[in-house]
């Protein structure tokens, strides 16, 4: 029994030697994000706004953060729909269609904001890889089999189409640290943002390393008069349909006995 004894409090012995490391060992950073409602109302008047978006730091290295080597990139990607670009030439002296492309699950809004510039943050095959950022963003065509050159013409021009229109947009320095743990960040949301749930994603980078992600969710919806007509047509569109017709005819049956000539 002595020898047994001797192993059994020498294994113990090891076991209670592990047990301090094991506690001290410092637990991996992660992120939070919280909105402060889960739903926006716009009306037809809505001319854009800055949605804030508070957010966390769990188990931060102090020493990093007081180095300023944590950064944070906040994205609110809208829903994803299908996305038919055209190209137009001139025949004859007239604008017509000539070609297009279509791709599907497009985002059709997508909003980035950044503690620094991107290229500050982290190297561009970390983007690919993530599908973080406007140009990073996978379009899917819907026919795979046509050129690779047309399908990246088509493609940069409809990311170009985005910017233009203020749904894709970029925000250098719309993420800000509170303090050690605290963040906030400002996405823009375009006055043409479309209605659906969006995705708010939090991605947290160390000394330009990829560490964690988190997200929730937003609804975006219309509202008042807006958001009536918008239900009708969605939930009765052949009634809505017939409507909007027997309306239309109307208004220029009406408008040809105002302005007819005696």
């Amino acid at each position: 029994m002595g020898p047994l004894r001797a192993f059994a409090a020498a294994i113990l012995s090891l076991a209670a030697a592990a047990l301090p490391a094991a506690a001290q060992t410092p637990a991996t950073e992660s992120i939070q994000i919280g909105l402060s409602t889960d739903a926006i109302s716009i009306t037809a008047g809505f001319s854009g706004a800055d949605l804030t978006i508070f957010g966390s730091l769990e188990n931060p290295d102090p020493l990093i953060a007081r180095q300023g080597r944590y950064d944070v990139i906040v994205v609110l990607e809208g829903p994803a729909r299908p996305v038919v670009v055209r190209r137009k030439d001139r025949v004859l002296g007239v604008w017509i269609n000539l070609e297009s492309e279509t791709f599907e699950n497009v985002p059709v809004s997508y909003s980035v904001a950044t503690t620094r510039p991107l290229q500050d943050i982290t190297e561009p095959n970390s983007y690919k890889q993530l599908s973080l950022g406007a140009s990073n963003l996978y379009m899917q065509p819907a026919e795979p089999s046509d050129s690779p050159i047309t399908i990246e013409e088509f493609t940069s021009a409809l990311r170009e189409r985005k910017t233009a229109t203020g749904l894709y947009s970029e925000n250098v320095g719309g993420v800000q640290f509170l303090s050690q743990n605290l963040f906030r960040a400002t996405v823009r949301l375009a006055p043409n943002i479309p209605v659906g749930t969006h995705k708010a994603r939090a991605f947290l980078f160390k000394s330009g390393m990829f560490v964690k992600e988190s997200s929730a969710q937003l609804e975006i919806r219309k509202s008042g008069f807006e958001q009536s007509i918008f239900r009708v047509a969605h939930d009765y569109s052949f009634l809505y349909g017939v409507f909007a017709v027997s309306l239309a005819m109307l208004t220029g049956w009406l408008g040809r006995i105002v302005f007819r000539k005696d």
